[in-house]
């Protein structure tokens, strides 16, 4: 089965994903390439900081900048100012792991790292879960 990215194929560009199981079957299906899973990760709500559609992540030793911004953005809806709690990667490269228990979507590229010091991550508005119901004729 041949994959293929239908937003690519939309824009008229190739968008071929590959060859996925099963490999005698020679229909298509549809998939995203990382460009616009990218894309359609960015517009998703975040699950951890709800109503915030921009995250700006400072560097654990910048104090100053953490305190700055804090000031800053604290009257922007939205927006918050949080530190990285990471110290490293939880991981080193030469341990073998044998089962990858983390989500892989769980830290997707939704990021652009500043060379100010911090990152600015993106959400996408808070979806409302319920439902309107539309009149006839609105």
């Amino acid at each position: 089965m041949r994959a293929i990215c239908a937003w690519c194929k939309a824009e008229g560009r190739p968008g071929d994903l590959g060859e996925r199981e099963p490999f005698d079957d020679t229909s298509e299906t549809h998939g995203l390439c990382p460009t616009h899973l990218a894309t359609v990760l960015a517009q998703l709500p975040s699950l951890s900081f709800p109503g915030v559609q921009l995250l700006i992540v400072v560097e654990n030793g910048d104090t100053g900048l953490f305190q700055h911004l804090s000031r800053s953005m604290a009257a922007v809806a939205g927006v918050k100012v949080i530190r990285e709690r990471r110290l490293q990667e939880q991981r080193r490269a030469t341990e073998s792991i044998l089962v990858d228990r983390r989500r892989g979507d769980r830290r997707q590229s939704r990021d652009v790292r500043h060379s100010m010091g911090c990152m600015f991550v993106r959400f996408g508005p808070k979806v409302s879960t319920s439902r309107r119901l539309l009149e006839p004729g609105t």
